[in-house]
């Protein structure tokens, strides 16, 4: 059962991964298309205030009308050059690039033109050159071409919209099936441990019956049972270091993939990963080596976490200092996983994001308050919490929302001088 969970484990971080680089290809292509039609628009529009500009001081006669066509002009040549270089390589879009570089030079010559004669007080040859209708032909050409363009951006950007819906369904569906292929295997790991306590209740019931009658038989039983006592543990604290030690192989394997990975999102992601995973592991090593499987001190457990975090953000090249007073709490074992891994997402943003360009100091303090509950802190000097979307991808938060729920906690992000405090206010069982 723990291989089978191990490997349905794999295929929903190895699903994630695959997904996540192709969720980053479909936003480059996103933003190329959306380039192209913007540089396209505007394209347009610059021709059209030329237009407007140019017909302005025709009829008018006023120079005010020739700043703002010339720059039209000017903005209207920068953005073909921007079209030029956006426009994917195809036999369709040379062709319509090159009758573009023809239009779009000889419109802005025939109105050049006009404005020139304008200037001569040669009416006669403005009007002779507006009956022409050539600069309106023009006009509608480029208009054609332009339209397609945009209509080409758009298609494009509907296909990779498709495209993304059905890979999100793809997910989803990973997801639940390897969510319900655990509960499964937690559902059998629980019936085994029922059939063995329901044999243990027998056996205990048996011996009932033979203290009945002989004292020596007592005292045989009763020395099985401590046996089957001492395996019983033995077989938790193997279970615990079992765990320990498959958690520890999935962070080596995540960080095995990311080594392997030159998208810095896609390896960002990864080793955040790896952190949570290692986090978790820490706890099942807590229990293997205490004495106590139901409680974890929370001292010895978050120092670790914490030297791990550190060591890893040092080894990514991060430069910050790591400071942390944990006063000596117990815990209980679900929640004092829920708190490492939300103490793992806090360190780990305040090395990456408070100090993008100089050294400083993140601290961390765990500590008993007076109305029963305790308290979380992570506090750096850095830049501050900024305001609008979340820097990176947003699944830490979320991840320390949903674990602050778990444990009952409240969450607050206080704005510090220079720096930022998270804190997290909980009362989950704590004992010492």
């Amino acid at each position: 059962m723990l291989a089978i969970g191990f490997l349905t484990l794999l295929g929903i971080v190895g699903s994630t991964a695959w997904l996540s680089e192709k969720s980053s290809s479909y936003f480059d292509e996103s933003n190329r298309s959306r380039s192209l039609r913007a540089a396209a628009v505007e394209l347009r529009s610059a021709l059209q205030s030329a237009e407007s500009s140019q017909r302005g001081y025709l009829v008018g006669g006023n120079e005010i009308y020739l700043a703002p066509y010339d720059a039209a002009k000017a903005q209207a040549l920068a953005r073909f050059d921007r079209l030029k270089q956006l426009l994917p390589a195809s036999s369709q879009n040379v062709a319509m690039i090159t009758r573009l570089s023809k239009i779009i030079p000889e419109k802005i010559s025939e109105m050049d033109r006009t404005i020139s004669l304008k200037l001569d007080l040669q009416d006669s040859q403005v009007g002779a050159v507006f009956r022409s209708n050539r600069g309106k032909a023009l006009m509608d050409e480029a208009n054609l071409f332009l339209s397609s363009i945009i209509r080409q951006a758009d298609d494009q950007l509907e296909t990779l919209l498709n495209d993304q819906r059905r890979n999100a369904t793809l997910l989803r569906l990973a997801t639940i099936i390897g969510g319900l292929v655990i509960v499964l295997v937690v559902g059998g790991a629980t019936l085994t441990v029922f059939r063995y306590a329901r044999e243990v209740s027998h056996a205990r019931n048996e011996l009932n019956v033979l203290n009945l009658s002989l004292e020596d038989r007592v005292t045989r039983r009763t020395a099985q049972l401590a046996e089957a006592r001492d395996r019983a543990e033995l077989l938790v604290a193997e279970v615990n270091h079992r765990v320990a030690n498959s958690l520890s192989l999935v962070a080596s394997l995540v960080r095995l993939q990311s080594n392997l990975i030159t998208d810095r999102a896609s390896k960002e992601a990864l080793e955040e990963t790896e952190a949570r995973i290692l986090a978790v592991a820490s706890v099942h090593k807590r229990l293997y080596s205490g004495g106590d499987a139901r409680f974890v001190d929370l001292q010895e457990y978050l120092s670790s976490v914490l030297d791990n975090v550190e060591a890893s953000m040092r080894g990514q090249g991060h430069v910050a200092s790591l400071r942390y007073e944990l006063e000596p709490l117990k815990l209980k074992t679900d929640s004092s996983i829920n708190l490492g891994v939300i103490v793992t997402e806090w360190v780990t943003n305040a090395f990456k994001y408070a100090y993008p360009d100089k050294p400083g100091e993140v601290r961390v303090r765990l500590r008993r308050l007076s109305d029963g509950k305790a308290e979380l802190a992570v506090e750096d000097d850095g830049i501050g919490r900024a305001e609008g979307p979340a820097k990176g991808t947003g699944l830490g938060s979320r991840i320390v929302s949903a674990m602050a729920r778990s444990i009952g906690g409240n969450v607050e992000y206080v704005a510090a001088g220079k720096g930022t405090v998270a804190r997290l206010a909980f009362s989950a069982s704590l004992e010492g």
